[in-house]
């Protein structure tokens, strides 16, 4: 049984390092695309477009590809999202190479790699439940979340010290590259994966759709676990967004850029520690103690202007993370059937990256029109709050984090009297009558 486990878990190994490189790989080009387009064009939109057809089609579409991943094998649907990928990045490298590129050409290319991500993903996803036994689910999200954390502290690193020996042209052959690893990677383990249904299994489409859609939406536990992963993106997108009009407000942008590869270390770490060492129960309290403690950190952002005490509080937000995610992705793996998972992973996908939309949304408005004006010299709150967080620029803000962290908090010893959460740990998933999923607990 050992050693039908080790191999198993050897296996999943060799799709997460295939897909490790191909992650870094598409942070390396988001970083160099952006510095390129920055450089052509010197306007912040252009980077920010770049952005944002990187980001979209990958989550609008991933439903889509959660539908495909059920339908047919998951190896082949993962080497199609990797080889589609890699097309878009073939199509920005020939346009560069003929001297003929414009930025609607980098908008179309990432855009077209970012549709066959979405097709990956879910299949990427769901292929650990094929891969994992049940007690190996926690390592495997650790390490998952650990090359995403790589990405961002890893990816911008080796990409800015590349851009000043070589070439954007040498860059994108190099994520080609980690592509074919990643392809490489799946076709090793071949029968390994779930292979395709056959047709009398299939119904259309929508049908199969609309079931995955029923398996997150009435099972009352996966529905708030997919309410809380929403939460953990809203924040994270304050964070982005929000941080360094904070730190800039009394500090420079070297001290900004030791904040994020700072609090990057620390979800880094923390998926290692989770990947390394098995935790095969208890994860309801887990998540609970990892909402506590980011919800903690996430006060203490505000509550000062030293450095130091700040980037300590970034540093363990973002440890706190990946405990909140692994505890959620475990719970809803061990509540779904392994034949809808690329459904309710695709999904869960769109749905948690809710939070991200929504902060991006209301971020600028909260701290122009409503926090910072409350703590400025004769603010509203300026002789009260502000005597315990100071007065000035950014420091409404400061409150806002405060307000946020304290909120979660409150979720957290919420949801830790919730049976519905409880149950999950337990196997017993409990259904709604309501769809919706607006009926009490």
């Amino acid at each position: 049984m050992k050693q039908t486990e080790h191999r198993s878990f050897g296996k999943f190994l060799i799709v997460w390092f295939g897909q490790l490189i191909s992650t870094m790989g598409i942070g390396m080009t988001a970083f160099s695309l952006g510095v390129y387009a920055f450089e052509k064009t010197h306007m912040a939109p252009a980077v920010a477009l770049i952005t944002l057809f990187t980001f979209l089609p990958n989550i609008l579409l991933r439903p889509i590809g959660g539908v495909l991943a059920d339908r047919f094998d998951r190896r082949m649907m993962m080497v199609i999202g990797d080889l589609g990928s890699a097309g878009g990045l073939v199509f920005i490298w020939i346009m560069i190479l003929t001297g003929e590129i414009e930025l609607w050409h980098l908008y179309v290319g990432v855009a077209f790699s970012s549709i066959f991500s979405a097709i990956q993903s879910p299949a990427y996803k769901a292929s650990a439940t094929d891969l994992l036994d049940k007690d190996q689910y926690s390592k495997g999200s650790g390490l998952v979340q650990l090359a995403e954390s790589s990405k961002f502290l890893f990816s911008p690193i080796i990409a800015g010290i590349l851009l000043s020996i070589t070439t954007i042209e040498v860059i994108l052959v190099i994520n080609m590259l980690t592509y074919l690893v990643a392809i490489l990677a799946v076709l090793a383990i071949r029968k390994s994966i779930k292979a395709a249904r056959s047709d009398a299994e299939r119904k259309p489409w929508l049908a199969e759709l609309n079931e995955g859609w029923i398996e997150v939406t009435t099972s009352k536990g996966v529905l708030l676990l997919v309410n809380i992963i929403s939460i953990v993106t809203f924040y994270l997108g304050f964070l982005e967004t929000l941080i360094g009009p904070m730190i800039l407000s009394f500090s420079d942008s070297r001290t900004l850029g030791t904040f994020q590869s700072v609090s990057a270390i620390g979800m880094l770490i923390s998926s290692l520690c989770i990947g390394m060492f098995t935790l095969s129960k208890k994860y309801s309290k887990i998540l609970v103690l990892g909402l506590v403690l980011s919800g903690l950190s996430f006060s203490l952002l505000g509550v000062s202007t030293n450095i130091y005490f700040i980037i300590f509080a970034g540093f363990l937000f973002l440890a706190s993370l990946p405990f909140v995610n692994m505890s959620a992705d475990v719970l809803v793996r061990n509540n779904i059937s392994n034949e809808k998972q690329g459904r309710v992973w695709g999904i869960i996908g769109i749905l948690s990256q809710l939070g991200f939309i929504v902060s991006y949304s209301l971020s600028g408005f909260l701290a122009d029109r409503v926090f910072n004006p409350l703590l400025v010299e004769g603010g509203a709150l300026a002789s009260t709050v502000g005597s315990y967080i100071g007065v000035g620029p950014g420091r409404g803000i400061a409150l806002l984090f405060i307000i946020a962290g304290i909120f979660v908090i409150a979720i957290a010893a919420i949801t830790s009297q919730l049976k519905s959460i409880k149950g999950l740990e337990k196997g017993i998933n409990i259904v709604l009558s309501d769809p919706t999923g607006l009926s009490h607990d």
